[in-house]
């Protein structure tokens, strides 16, 4: 069953699941809460393009400097919210 909303004019606006607002997404419910899956998968895709890029070749302090700047504010970003 589609449930849709209507407005004053009459459009239909579709019932969805969660919205992006501000690049936070907000999951429906009974209470407010928010989905960090979507940041969690740009976090691992950042930090995999790194590790691809530079494999080896860099040392430990290297790749924590990097990940520490690129990966974790994609990670943390909305998080407050």
């Amino acid at each position: 069953m589609t449930i849709y909303l209507k407005t004053l004019d009459g459009r239909e606006i579709n019932w969805s699941d969660q919205i992006r607002y501000l690049g936070v997404f907000v999951v429906r419910g009974t209470k407010f809460k928010c989905s960090i899956e979507h940041h969690k998968r740009s976090f691992y895709s950042a930090a995999n393009g790194i590790f691809g890029k530079i494999g080896r070749f860099a040392s430990e302090e290297v790749m924590v400097q990097l990940l520490l700047h690129k990966c974790i504010p994609i990670l943390l970003y909305g998080l407050e919210v």
